[in-house]
């Protein structure tokens, strides 16, 4: 299923680059307001059209917030963690049965969205995972989730983390139970999100997250996973998690309406 940033060649995604390279280096530091978007146009070179396109899709992947009316603004840096508790997205939709099924699996180099939240050089490899989640048999939420690539992993969580990512498919777990030899992946995760897959693997890490809510419509390919019209409103969490302050896995998670409510409390096992 094509994603946003697969061709890293086209202009949308070289626009969408230099941005990101504007608010890095401080030109556009994080809560500055971007300049109104025929300014912004002018000053890249670029024409409004095709800078809109990539405002949203800076917006979706959590990158800046736009409001009608008073423009865009680069969203802040993360707080320093709390009492909050990262949970897989399976623990927060409801009472139901919950199934994850897996729909790809991909070693590719980093996208926009991938390169950006994972800080991959050109040369790395991002493991991607694209799952539907389905709640008493309802597709509920769509998610794409990126892995950082093997030799970042390592060197914050060891093999843990690498472990779960070997050997993943779309197809079912294979028959006669076991628990995985080290290294190796755990059988179960090819049914489950990668952040469940990765809390599950690497319970003594420290994982924290920033996490963005915003709202969009499923499209088409999105729509045709979930079973729903392109034109379906949907909320969009975009989610970057890491360890010791590496990133090591970006998602956006897509709620499309209709969905069970996201729940507060966890699932009970």
């Amino acid at each position: 299923m094509p994603r946003q940033g697969d061709r890293r060649t086209s202009p949308r995604v070289r626009l969408y680059e230099r941005i990101v390279a504007a608010i890095d280096d401080g030109t556009f530091p994080p809560g500055a307001k971007l300049p109104p978007e025929p300014e912004l146009a002018a000053r890249l070179g670029v024409s409004r059209s095709g800078l809109r396109e990539v405002l949203i899709l800076l917006q979706e992947d959590g990158v800046i917030t736009r409001r009608q009316g008073s423009g865009s603004v680069v969203n802040q840096l993360p707080a320093a963690p709390g009492l909050e508790r990262l949970l897989p997205v399976e623990s927060l939709l409801g009472p139901g049965a919950v199934r994850a099924r897996r729909l790809a699996v991909e070693l590719e180099e980093p996208t926009d969205f991938s390169g950006y939240h994972l800080r991959m050089a050109p040369s790395e490899r991002a493991c991607f995972w694209e799952t539907v989640i389905d709640v008493d048999g309802f597709p509920a939420c769509f998610a794409h989730e990126w892995a950082a690539d093997e030799a970042a992993l390592r060197t914050v969580a060891g093999r843990a983390l690498v472990g779960v990512l070997r050997g993943q498919g779309p197809q079912p777990p294979p028959s006669g139970g076991g628990e995985a030899a080290a290294g190796e992946a755990d059988p179960h995760a090819r049914t489950g999100t990668m952040l469940a897959a990765f809390l599950s693997a690497a319970e003594g890490l420290a994982f924290t997250a920033r996490s963005t809510l915003g709202a969009t419509v499923v499209g088409k390919e999105r729509g045709r996973a979930v079973s729903r019209p392109p034109e379906t409103a949907a909320l969009l969490l975009t989610q970057t998690v890491s360890v010791t302050g590496r990133p090591v896995l970006a998602a956006k998670y897509l709620f499309p309406a209709g969905a069970p409510l996201l729940s507060l409390t966890p699932r009970s096992p």
